[in-house]
């Protein structure tokens, strides 16, 4: 099942809605990485992809930065806006409904940290995600990416399930060897465990058995729940054990 009929963010809102970040990590391994950036205080931030915003809140508590966060989910976007005046209300960030691919700041290389979280697929791969971001921040400015990888060879049967005819993704070292062959310096990885992984997933397959229950006479509830269940299979049979998850912190040369 490859082909939308349904609205995909409708989807992602449902299927997301318990989840605090959207991608298999803990707001604690979060947190701790944050602690690591020693950002100066109001340092620009540029998150792509950024979901319901929360690391983009975190450190705009933790450094007071300013920001701008990008997203094409409508569900996401309005869930950041409602989160930046719950708790950082006078924070001066800016949140974008739109493509990061098409941003363009004002002023190139300006921005004291740039990231692109678990969401490559915006530049292409993990290396155009790298060479994009870099080139948003400042000469020893700070880059940050989340990209999953393969622990161990994908199985042509899990490729297929999962609508790859090739492996789209790299191993944890060859994550890291990009950044380097792109000429920044790596500083800090956070690598997801098996329950990172597992409360990511099985927040999905819930959220959506609960949707279901509320909301049984939506049209697109068929397509929801085949989706879900496909996914949950693939995890189950292959991805628990084949798929790897980080976030890489690296620095552009100054």
């Amino acid at each position: 099942m490859n082909e939308w009929t349904m609205d995909r963010w409708k989807y992602f809102d449902i299927t997301h809605r318990d989840h605090v970040l959207c991608n298999p990590t803990t707001v604690e391994k979060l947190d701790g990485l944050i602690g690591l950036l020693n950002l100066d205080r109001g340092a620009s931030v540029l998150d792509i992809a950024c979901g319901k915003a929360e690391m983009l809140i975190r450190m705009a508590e933790a450094y007071g930065v300013t920001g701008v966060g990008i997203d094409k989910p409508p569900f996401a976007v309005a869930d950041a806006e409602a989160k930046r005046g719950e708790r950082v209300p006078d924070a001066e960030l800016e949140f974008v409904l739109g493509d990061g691919a098409d941003y363009n700041p004002e002023a190139p290389g300006s921005f004291d940290l740039a990231a692109c979280i678990g969401a490559s697929w915006v530049f292409g791969d993990h290396r155009g995600t790298l060479r994009a971001v870099k080139a948003m921040v400042k000469p020893g400015g700070l880059v940050m990416a989340g990209e999953p990888y393969w622990i161990y060879e994908p199985d042509p049967e899990h490729l297929a399930a999962g609508g790859l005819s090739a492996p789209f993704f790299g191993t944890h070292v060859e994550n890291v060897a990009i950044g380097e062959e792109e000429s920044l310096t790596l500083l800090y990885t956070i690598v997801s465990n098996q329950d990172d992984w597992d409360r990511y997933e099985g927040l999905q397959w819930r959220a959506a058995a609960e949707y279901a229950r509320e909301q049984p006479d939506d049209p697109d509830l068929p397509e929801i729940l085949a989706r879900v269940s496909k996914s949950r299979d693939i995890y189950l049979k292959w991805g628990r054990r084949d798929f790897g998850w980080a976030i890489y912190l690296f620095r552009r040369p100054e």
